[in-house]
Parts: structure tokens; sequence; C-alpha cells
């Protein structure tokens, strides 16, 4: 696959006078999580991810490899990523920076595709967390420059501690929006959220079926 590299400074105004790009309230999300479908076995699975976070996190701040392996994996793995007819791709990492009270913080994101249709960033930081917001440039570039025009498209910001889903939809026009931020620090609620999400995510791209109407 072809890759597009795309300057760290990126920012949201360089992508709406590029590509026109607006952001828009959509529904949807609030219909996706209206009925959650989650069973016990999962929610137990789900509150072992959230268990082994919070532990984890007594000791010492989770690196990126650490936030992949303890709660993201798990969670693509309950979600049914694995298995046909998924295939998982892995971008070149994209470096970032940021000033905090006078240090210079660097970090990365690293990008996972699923079938061109939904793509993954999870930031790391050294020092202090980045904001999950961070890699939203970012995601909707690759969204925007990648695949099917005519597909929906979708995002999944990751921290390790916090998780923002991003939907992209039409093509002269094209518009996003976003869902709440689901925290893995919130009652084991949240958690079982984004998994009904990726699931519903994944039954959507597995079958090359569209969303909610698109403009």
């Amino acid at each position: 696959m072809v890759q597009t590299i795309f300057a760290k400074e990126l920012s949201l105004y360089d992508l709406e006078i590029e590509f026109g790009l607006q952001l828009t309230e959509d529904t949807c999300f609030t219909e996706w999580v209206s009925d959650v479908t989650v069973t016990e076995s999962e929610k137990q699975a789900l509150n072992r991810i959230r268990s082994n976070y919070l532990n984890l996190t007594r000791y010492r701040f989770m690196s990126e490899e650490a936030v992949k392996m303890v709660v993201l994996s798990p969670l693509l793995d309950l979600a049914g990523f694995y298995q046909p007819p998924f295939a998982i791709e892995t971008e070149t990492s994209i470096q970032i920076s940021a000033e905090d009270d006078g240090i210079i913080v660097k970090g990365s994101i690293d990008v996972l595709v699923v079938q061109q249709r939904l793509w993954i960033l999870v930031i790391e930081s050294k020092a202090t967390k980045f904001d999950v917001m961070t890699a939203l440039p970012q995601a909707l570039a690759y969204m925007l420059s990648y695949g099917n025009k005519k597909q929906p498209k979708f995002g999944l910001l990751v921290n390790g501690r916090e998780f923002v889903f991003v939907k992209l939809i039409g093509q002269d026009q094209p518009q996003y929006s976003l869902s709440q931020a689901f925290s893995i620090l919130k009652p084991e609620d949240d958690l079982y959220y984004v998994l009904h999400l990726l699931k519903y995510i994944g039954g959507l791209i597995g079958r090359g079926a569209p969303t909610c109407a698109q403009p």
C-alpha cells in the first residue's frame, strides 16, 4: 500500500481548507449506544481489562506497547477483528511533540487499519499523556486519503485512558462526527459501550453495509 506522509503540524483547519471538511452532529452515535449488546462473558472480560489497567497504572505510566497489549488488543479480539473477514495492517508511526511547563514532551501515534474502513490511532507519550484528540487531524487525513470514498469510514482514537470514535461520510463535501469520550476510569459501562461500537462497526464493514443515511 502506498504510504502518504502527513506533516506532524497538520491541523483540522488545514483539512477544512484542503478537503472542505465539516464537523457535524451525528445521531447515529446516540442510536448505536442506546441498546448495548454485550454478553455477560464479554462484560467479565471487559471488567478484567479495566482491572488490569487500573492495577498496572498504580506503579508507572503505561507505555504505548503496554496500552496496546493490556487494553487495545483484548478489545479488538473481543470485537472479532482477528478473525475472517478482517485483516489488520500497521502504518508507520507519526511523531508528535508538545510543550508541557517548559519541557518538550515527545511521543508517537501508531496507526492500525482494518479493511481500509476503520483507522485505530494509539497515542503514546513518554512523559505526560497527550489528550486523545491530539490524533484527530491525523486520523481524518488518513480516512480522507485512503479507501473507497463512497463508503463511510471510521476511526478510533485511544490513549489508554480514553476512547473517541470518529465517522467520516460524504465525497464532494466530506463531513465527520465524533462520539462522546469514553473513559476506562469511569464505571465499567464505558468499556461496554466501546466494545459495542467496535462490534457494530465490525458488522458494517464486514458486510460492506451502509450506515446511517449519507448526505
